[in-house]
């Protein structure tokens, strides 16, 4: 491998914000695209200003000999089949959230990505937000003490998205398109306890209406009759130690928008959007607002530390068997919404 990494984007949704970052980056360039609607393909390499090798299977972008790496924008139920392809050819892979639509799959890639070497990462927008970031950093300074309990929600008015039937679909759902983010940004700041079990509840309770769809748009009945995942879902998972975390997602609800993630520490309270740091000194509250400096996106730091662990061997701070964790805590909480049980977790 030369100098650069080589990318390869498959598909033209949220690969384009992924491989913006790729590209931009003064170490890696796109080398090739992947989608099954060519015109898609043709847009984004109208943008990119330079022609680009196209496919409309994967398979064979994976066998391209001048793709070092691979970004895997794919609906949920795709990420595996492309992400073991690119594995066996020995490619690296970025994977957009979720891991998998379901858990078996998710469990058959971490041993075939981590036995072939390969970096393999998430790509967890939220993560590598830079206040996620900046929270990250006080925690390890210690400026909250011991983290005890933690509250994360994703809440749309009306926001199913209705541009692909497969967001929709059995293992689709408003839990993995968003809940990820906050379970997963959540988990990261408590320090990746391990997760002991989840109860939780959930369903659909405007999408099968033809309800609650992307910014109150009407969907023709044809479209919604398919709809067989959650629109909502939330829950409490327990870890080692006694740790708890409130997690809550909504495609559609009767409530403001908000995306959230609450701390709660011995030391000080925080949130994320925006960052406040709530604590007590010298017998009064303080609360304060964090504002910080422009700085590169939560794309561009992706992208940058992608780079950095296939061109220097730096450690991946979001391996795909993160993934696979966050796969486990979400597919038990949506399981005990089904069951009514709790849901204990090897």
């Amino acid at each position: 491998m030369g100098r650069k990494v080589r990318a390869g984007i498959v598909g033209m949704g949220i690969g384009k914000v992924n491989g913006r970052a790729i590209d931009a980056n003064g170490r890696a360039e796109i080398v090739a695209i992947c989608d099954i609607v060519p015109e898609k393909m043709d847009v984004f390499e109208a943008e990119l200003g330079r022609p680009v090798r196209k496919y409309v299977d994967y398979k064979k972008m994976c066998r391209d000999a001048e793709v070092d790496a691979v970004f895997v924008g794919t609906p949920n139920q795709v990420h595996v089949p492309v992400a073991m392809e690119a594995v066996r050819r020995d490619k690296h892979v970025l994977c957009t959230k979720p891991l998998a639509d379901a858990l078996r799959p998710a469990e058959r890639l971490i041993p075939a990505a981590e036995k072939s070497g390969v970096v393999n990462m998430m790509s967890l927008s939220t993560r590598f937000s830079p206040n996620c970031d900046y929270l990250a950093r006080q925690i390890g300074k210690g400026l909250f003490g011991e983290l005890y309990y933690a509250r994360a929600r994703s809440i749309r008015r009306s926001g199913i998205p209705d541009w692909n039937l497969e967001f929709i679909q059995k293992g689709g759902g408003a839990f993995r398109d968003m809940g990820v983010h906050a379970l997963d940004a959540a988990w990261w700041l408590l320090g990746l306890p391990r997760p002991i079990s989840a109860t939780g509840v959930g369903g659909a309770k405007f999408g099968p209406k033809g309800l609650g769809f992307w910014e109150f748009r009407a969907v023709p009945r044809r479209h919604y009759r398919q709809y067989a995942a959650d629109d909502y879902a939330g829950g409490l998972i327990r870890f080692e130690g006694g740790v708890g975390l409130q997690v809550e997602s909504f495609w559609a609800s009767h409530q403001p928008e908000e995306f959230q993630v609450e701390l709660f520490g011995t030391k000080a309270g925080g949130s994320l959007e925006p960052i406040r740091i709530y604590r007590t000194v010298d017998g009064a509250p303080q609360d304060i607002e964090v504002k910080l400096p422009a700085g590169p996106t939560a794309w561009d730091r992706i992208a940058a530390h992608f780079i950095e662990c296939i061109l220097d061997g730096a450690e991946c701070l979001a391996p795909l068997r993160h993934g696979l964790i966050v796969q486990r805590m979400m597919e038990a909480l949506l399981k005990s919404a089904k069951t009514g049980r709790e849901v204990r977790l090897a």
